[in-house]
């Protein structure tokens, strides 16, 4: 297997904001490479413990001669969805002390031409985070209804050109199929009338698939909606995402009202009939999203794009 660098996006942020106790216990969700996790290890006491969950089984196999030696990791090959059923399967009950996501694809992946995450490198169209299930990009696109890859394109690319390239998709079907990240790309160029400035016409349609067959906005709502009870009071919850979909998604979580706050005044319920039938939000914001300065783009133009975003739970 192929070894991959990798600098991990507005680091010393993310580690400001788990707000790290060197007795604490804490869960890197998205292990990939290993940086943040490193650098949540580097602030633990022996007592301390960190879980790390990967669905890449390249980023499992990176990471598992470290977790061979070191008593406070545990490594686990899973969508991070699963993390409270690792945590009761593993028979641990104790709370956790912070959380951190990186979503969307990682620069080993996309490097990797054989994953086919890229369109800058000709290789096979796959794009699954985890190579051991699920149908590739090119099994779905062989099947796929033109309105059915059309709404993915529109839905999680916001591509509007969607009808365009769905019907090339299912033009390109009767001649041969498409399977290779070249093969896409250039059909892509060919179906997008205009260009935005800076942009390969492919982008919006390699990300829209992607999202899709990995269920990633599935899967980031699914922890994000189940993870509460594994938490300790307090604990720190931060995500790093790349594009609007995702940082949608989770500063709507974030930012949730109460459901008591939209029940009209006028309604006769006392407070404890509100907090029982109308519970409150757990999620405490800790101000607006974190985006990288210019010297971390300079160095790594991948940070553009990033936001961080914080919350603290509350019981």
């Amino acid at each position: 297997m192929q070894h991959f660098s990798h600098t991990p996006v507005l680091l010393d942020e993310a580690m400001a904001a788990l707000a790290l106790t060197p007795a604490g216990i804490y869960v890197d969700a998205t292990f990939g490479r290993g940086g943040h996790s490193r650098a949540i290890m580097a602030q633990l006491a022996a007592n301390g413990r960190l879980f790390a969950v990967d669905r890449d089984p390249d980023a499992i196999a990176e990471g598992r001669d470290w977790a061979a030696i070191e008593p406070r990791l545990t490594l686990w090959h899973a969508a991070f969805s699963q993390l409270p059923a690792l945590l009761t399967a593993a028979g641990f009950d104790q709370k956790i002390n912070g959380l951190l996501l990186d979503l969307g694809v990682s620069s080993p992946q996309l490097d990797s031409a054989e994953r086919g995450f890229s369109f800058m490198r000709d290789g096979p169209l796959d794009m699954r985070m985890d190579t051991t299930q699920g149908l590739t990009v090119a099994d779905w696109l062989a099947g796929a209804s033109a309105d059915d890859i059309a709404v993915v394109l529109q839905t999680y690319g916001e591509e509007r050109y969607a009808r365009r390239i769905a019907q090339a998709i299912v033009q390109q079907r009767l001649i041969a199929p498409l399977t290779t990240t070249h093969a896409l790309a250039a059909l892509c160029e060919r179906a997008v009338p205009r260009r935005e400035p800076g942009q390969h016409p492919a982008t919006r349609t390699f990300q829209a698939l992607r999202i899709y067959l990995n269920r990633e906005l599935d899967e980031l709502r699914a922890l994000l909606s189940s993870v509460t009870p594994v938490l300790a009071a307090g604990a720190r919850v931060v995500v790093i995402s790349f594009h609007s979909l995702e940082d949608r998604l989770v500063k709507q979580v974030f930012n949730a009202p109460s459901a008591a706050q939209a029940v009209p005044k006028k309604i006769p319920l006392t407070a404890a009939e509100l907090q029982q039938r109308y519970p409150p939000s757990h999620w405490r914001p800790l101000g607006r999203a974190i985006t990288a300065q210019p010297f971390e783009i300079a160095q790594n133009p991948r940070a553009r794009s990033a936001r961080l975003r914080v919350a603290e739970y509350q019981p």
